[in-house]
This record gives structure tokens, sequence and C-alpha cells, in this order.
């Protein structure tokens, strides 16, 4: 049975089969979770983002697209990361960030993945707006869900404050 669940918390300690990490481009490690990510998951998640870069996508992760590493160091299988829209300037940003969700819930089916966590993609520096990016996020989540019921998949909607969790919750009603 699939479930959305929310909580407060660091992402980088949850055991799951797959996180998301709110990369940049660059898939090279970044600031907010992209940096957390890459410093616990140490060096294995680096040297598998840089082949990403050389092999598939040598001018960075477009808006939108998703890929996957090893969890290196971390208490996950696999990162599954996903370069968010930047609200101010990307073209489509409400389309891009349900591409995120979308591809990267794609991703975890492939990959036999059953509990995924997501941060908040795209709600830190990027600036999507909390409210809208939750409506997206949950209503994504949603329409996966219904398209593949056999999924089996828990999703973890991972919140960087207590008000930001109450924004998901408040989505999840």
């Amino acid at each position: 049975m699939n479930a959305i669940k929310t909580l407060t918390g660091d992402i980088t300690h949850l055991v799951m089969d797959a996180i998301v990490n709110a990369a940049n481009a660059s898939l090279l490690g970044g600031g907010g979770v992209d940096g957390a990510i890459h410093r616990a998951g140490g060096p294995a998640i680096l040297e598998a983002c840089r082949k990403i870069r050389q092999e598939v996508y040598p001018n960075g992760l477009p808006s939108g697209e998703a890929v996957v590493t090893t969890g290196g160091n971390l208490p996950t299988r696999m990162v599954i990361h996903t370069a968010g829209p930047i609200y101010h300037s990307d073209p489509d940003p409400a389309g891009n960030l349900q591409k995120c969700y979308r591809r990267c819930l794609e991703l975890a089916h492939q990959h036999g993945a059953r509990r995924i966590a997501f941060p908040g993609i795209s709600t830190g520096v990027y600036g999507f707006p909390k409210e809208e990016a939750a409506r997206i996020a949950v209503a994504t989540i949603r329409e996966f869900f219904t398209q593949f019921p056999e999924a089996g998949m828990t999703v973890t909607l991972v919140a960087f404050s207590a008000a930001d969790e109450q924004i998901l919750q408040h989505h999840l009603r």
C-alpha cells in the first residue's frame, strides 16, 4: 500500500531505500540539503556524480531531470539527485518542480525502492514558495500512486522546520 508521511528532521540520518537530493545542476555539491548529503555520504557520491557529468550530462543536470547514485556512507541504498527550478528565472517553475517529483518517483520505482524521502525541492535558496511547492509535491505523489498502485511505496516528506511540516500536513488533508 502506498502512503505519504511527513517529519521534521535531517534527511541524511534517515534509513531509507532512497533519499532525494535537491541538487544543483553541477551535481558536484553545494549548500543546503545538497551539501549535507555530499558531506554525509562521502566521496563515493561525488565520484558517481562526476561520472554522470562526464558520460551523460556534460553541461549539467537539466531542471526537472533526475539521476541515481550510490548512497555512499548514508544509511540509504541510493540517492536520487534532481535539479529543481529556480523560481524567479525558470520559464515553467511549477511544471519543472512537478517533473522533479515525478522523475524521482519513477527512478525509485524502477530501482525497487519502497521507502523514499524527499526534502523540500527548490524551497530554499531557489525561492519556490513553500505553500505552492507542498501542493505540487503532494498532488504529484498522489497522481503517481494512482498510476502505480502496486508500487508499495512510503514517501516521507522531510521538513526543515516544524512550520514547514505544518504546511505539508495541511496539503495532505
